[in-house]
């Protein structure tokens, strides 16, 4: 099997397939197989290591060496972690100490003293020029030496990896279960999508692919492989033109056309034309993308070609030739004439997603209860049609409702990431239909969802909240979705950040704010205050041609607040996603272990930092009135300044969006148990232990061995499969 095949199955199921082959005693390789990867905080399932025991030596040893390169990458491992304090967490310097002796030495080199020499009489020092500041002053391997191996604990991670059926059938099921996904998704599935679509374009595909940014990437893997691709919109058209020149298929980023050849320059404009032909009214669509249509037509020649004149009108739209009144302009129309039943009508029938993601505008607007009834009465009429996740996003939003003009503050997030908090205007809507409201979305998503006759889950996994978006998360290990809160066990809490620039040079700094109950500032650890009774930074280091390290300890008991923050922030150079890679995470120790830095066996999470902001915030840490800790998590990626990002200059904006993120209650997996036990399952809460002889279905952060055959396992990794159609 293609090796990216195999690391891309790793990281999606943590399942292993075992090709074919001889029997043989792999017994000595696979038990050194297991050794290895415990060093990284894994370990083969009892039936993938039986397996691989009766199979040849050679056979286990290359498996092994694939599989623990896909696990280490998947929790960091993969590159030096070294830090600019070598005893770190231990000898840590004050902050002004350590700044005064990075003068002194430049003042005794000849070279740097004349250059510092005239700043201190200025008033201002700039570390960026003193030679001893921000370059690592060690090789990582006298880091090494200079630390004693990890003392093991009963609370280390212990990530199992379980033993996976044929490959081809692996392949499969990962391919239609990201084809069919109801939710949109992130980046890194998109791509892994991509790459699954083209090895599976002539084997089984979904019978529905509803998320259309999945479909403009398996219609770009049909069309190279001979098939004929899905296309029922002019907009299916354009992103798959997108997908072709592999750009932005969501369509939120400029893409650069190439040009095409003849052969797909017919293809999509027999298309176009087919779509028009039979729904004129789908020229709507062309307006909200007509720059990118604009683009296009320059590649794609529409008027060489007479015989499809209804694609030319698509362009003739684009360029404002023609015109095409959206359904926007139709239901604006109704309600310019205070005609909210018949704009709710209208969404109803020729839009209900729409009229869903309009609901709170139009209760609002209804002038009596006549009006907000039969809103009301379009929404039930309509609910059927309407997709589960945009059921279930109405149903968060409702919950969070406030309680009406000047009551709360209102939080937004992007598709970036990007967040922001302003006052709520709205007023409020009565409870009579609030409650109403609840009670219809409810009902339609307990008919949509699957009723099993026994359901085991894993109490932590109740407060996992629902990916009704891809982009709600990450790409990384041990990453839920924003909203989802998660315990927090341990004494130390370290915070890890790893980036590699690409071209430019490049100072991203590791950061962590403390907030009291009230999310009042208590102090913070970043380069410009390396030590408080919190903990300790690691040291600062400002450029990563060939990749860094910046690490937060933070004794947990010792935290004078309830909120602690991390934070990555761009000083200087390439953005997060201009970075040859930029990743953050966490580990969880106890107060005596020792060992490295960064050791994989303690990693909890690791994420990805993407986004075209310059501060990013993966999570929060709160603890509750009982003095136990727990991981809220956040996916932001902010804005911030151009350069010089710095915790101390974001401390009003951080807190302000804290405050508002940590007043929302997000749907969670709990919501929808109870909807199933409603509805007839038997629920049982599963703490570990023996699992049921029968079939049952299984809701967790990790996937349990043993489970019988037929048994459904719902886990982090393929959550969205919960999210009803």
């Amino acid at each position: 099997m293609d090796h990216a095949l195999e690391r891309l199955l790793v990281r999606h199921t943590l399942r292993l397939p075992v090709p074919a082959g001889p029997a043989g005693d792999g017994s000595a390789a696979a038990l050194r197989f297991d050794a290895a990867l415990r060093t990284a905080g894994f370990a083969l399932s009892p039936s993938l290591l039986r397996e691989l025991s009766g199979r040849p030596g050679e056979t286990v040893v290359e498996l092994a060496r694939r599989a623990l390169e896909a696990v280490r990458e998947r929790v960091g491992d993969h590159v030096r972690h070294n830090a600019y304090f070598i005893d770190f967490p231990r000898n840590v310097p004050d902050t002004q100490e350590f700044w005064l002796s990075c003068v002194l030495k430049a003042l005794d080199d000849p070279e740097a003293r004349e250059a510092v020499e005239a700043q201190p009489s200025a008033g201002v020092l700039n570390l960026l020029t003193l030679p001893a500041y921000g370059r690592y002053p060690h090789t990582y391997e006298e880091l090494l030496a200079a630390h004693a191996e990890l003392t093991p604990s009963g609370g280390d991670r212990l990530t199992v990896l379980h033993l996976g059926g044929p490959t081809g059938e692996e392949l499969g099921a990962l391919y239609l279960s990201l084809a069919g996904s109801v939710t949109p998704l992130g980046e890194e599935h998109l791509a892994d999508l991509a790459v699954l679509a083209a090895h599976c374009a002539d084997g089984p595909q979904p019978a529905e692919i509803p998320v259309r940014e999945n479909r403009a990437v398996v219609n770009a893997a049909r069309l190279r492989a001979g098939a004929a691709p899905l296309l029922d919109t002019v907009t299916d058209v354009l992103r798959l033109a997108c997908a072709l020149s592999d750009g932005d298929v969501t369509l939120r980023e400029r893409t650069r056309f190439r040009s095409l050849s003849r052969p797909l320059r017919r293809i999509l404009l027999a298309a176009l034309d087919g779509v028009v032909a039979a729904a004129p009214e789908k020229l709507a669509d062309v307006a909200p993308y007509r720059e990118a249509w604009k683009r296009l037509g320059e590649r794609l020649h529409p008027h060489a070609y007479p015989a499809w004149p209804h694609a030319a009108e698509v362009f003739a739209v684009a360029r404002g030739e023609s015109r095409a009144p959206s359904l926007d302009s139709r239901v604006e129309a109704l309600l310019a004439r205070d005609d909210v039943p018949g704009a709710a009508d209208l969404l109803a029938s020729a839009a209900p997603g729409r009229l869903f993601r309009a609901l709170d505008r139009l209760l609002r607007t209804a002038a009596d209860e006549a009006g907000r009834e039969a809103v009301l009465a379009a929404v039930e009429r309509s609910g059927s049609r309407v997709a589960g996740r945009v059921v279930l996003s109405v149903r968060e939003h409702v919950q969070n409702r406030g309680a009406g003009r000047g009551a709360g503050r209102r939080v937004f997030v992007n598709r970036a990431g990007g967040a922001w908090v302003a006052p709520d205007t709205r007023p409020a809507l009565p409870a009579g239909v609030r409650e109403r409201l609840v009670a219809l979305l409810d009902a339609e998503t307990r008919r949509r969802l699957p009723v099993p006759e026994r359901i085991l889950v894993a109490p932590e996994a109740l407060d996992v909240a629902l990916p009704l978006s891809g982009r709600a998360s990450s790409g990384g290990f041990g990453v839920l979705p924003r909203g989802s809160v998660s315990p927090v066990d341990g004494e130390l809490l370290r915070f890890f950040m790893y980036w590699k620039q690409t071209r430019l040079t490049t100072d991203l700094d590791l950061s962590a704010l403390v907030l009291d109950e009230r999310y009042r500032p208590v102090t913070w650890l970043s380069y410009t205050a390396l030590a408080d009774v919190e903990g300790v930074h690691s040291g600062d280091v400002v450029a990563a041609p060939d990749g860094a390290s910046e690490f937060i300890d933070l004794r947990l008991d010792a935290v004078r607040g309830t909120y602690i923050v991390p934070q990555v922030h761009v000083f200087e150079g390439e953005g997060f996603e201009a970075t040859e890679e930029s990743f953050f995470g966490f580990m969880l120790r106890d107060r005596e272990q020792r060992g490295r830095p960064f050791e994989p066996r303690t990693v909890r999470m690791k994420s990805d930092l993407r986004g075209p902001g310059r501060v990013a915030l993966p999570l929060a840490f709160r603890r509750d009135d009982e003095g136990r800790w727990h991981a809220h998590w956040l996916h932001l990626c902010l804005r911030g300044a151009p350069a010089a990002n710095r915790v101390e200059d974001h401390r009003v904006s951080v807190t302000v969006l804290l405050r508002g993120l940590m007043g929302r209650r997000p749907l969670t997996v709990g919501h929808l148990v109870r909807l199933m036990e409603e509805s007839g399952s038997a629920v049982t809460l599963w703490e570990g232990g023996e699992v049921p002889e029968e079939p049952v279905t299984y809701l967790g952060l990790e996937r349990p061995d043993g489970l019988a055959e037929g048994s459904v396992v719902v886990t982090p990794e393929n959550l969205r499969d919960l999210i009803p159609a």
